[in-house]
């Protein structure tokens, strides 16, 4: 897989994760926020999903009939469906972007792809070899041997899909975390440096061994 660098706008921007099933994008997206939470610039998005919350959820589940009125009535900045879900980031995440910073997204691939050349719009794609996937997807248990494979040769369909940024999430969760929590920081200080002139004083972070 391929990623084509776009340039970095000088206003707000969204950025969204995404990857195939098993890629561990929710882990690598748990520790970046971790790792940024003292970055005001940087906000990480909540969703809306119609499926129930289970450990490690990181979204406010609503019914689908509410989510459709969510839909209809405008509250919903954007919204798609995946594996029979409705998936929704609520409409008060501009005003982030309007005040010049990053709202990182959990997203879908298919709902990137059609998202192609949209402004203001980053991608990062989190991924990992072909058995690391089929390894972990069994291995959580949560799809019979028919979706696995279903899920796995899904991802013929996203073969070089444009990004900004990939991340290989087979050399620990500290590793890819880290990749993704640099790629915001530069990003988000390299359009500050842009609009005020001076480049950014960042605090580095130490990064412990129980991090990974």
């Amino acid at each position: 897989m391929t990623c084509t660098t776009t340039d970095h706008p000088t206003a707000g921007a969204w950025v969204f994760v995404c990857g195939p099933s098993g890629s561990g994008k929710d882990s690598v997206i748990r520790w970046a926020q971790q790792a940024l939470q003292d970055r005001a610039d940087i906000v990480f998005a909540r969703r809306y999903i119609t499926r129930p919350v289970h450990t490690g959820s990181d979204h406010d589940p609503v019914t689908g009939p509410d989510f459709e009125a969510m839909v209809q009535s405008g509250a919903l900045r954007w919204h798609w469906t995946a594996h029979g879900f409705g998936y929704g980031i609520p409409q008060h995440y501009e005003r982030d972007i309007a005040a010049g910073k990053r709202v990182v997204v959990n997203g879908s691939r298919e709902h990137v792809l059609a998202l192609a050349g949209a402004p203001g719009l980053q991608v990062v794609q989190i991924t990992a070899d072909s058995t690391a996937l089929a390894q972990r997807l069994r291995a959580r248990g949560r799809d019979s041997a028919e979706a696995v494979a279903n899920r796995l040769q899904r991802n013929a369909d996203f073969q070089g899909m444009a990004c900004d940024l990939l991340i290989t999430n087979d050399t620990g969760l500290a590793h890819a975390g880290r990749q993704l929590a640099d790629y915001l920081i530069s990003a988000a200080d390299s359009e500050a440096e842009v609009k005020t002139g001076v480049a950014p004083v960042t605090a580095k972070r130490t990064f412990s061994s129980s991090d990974s």
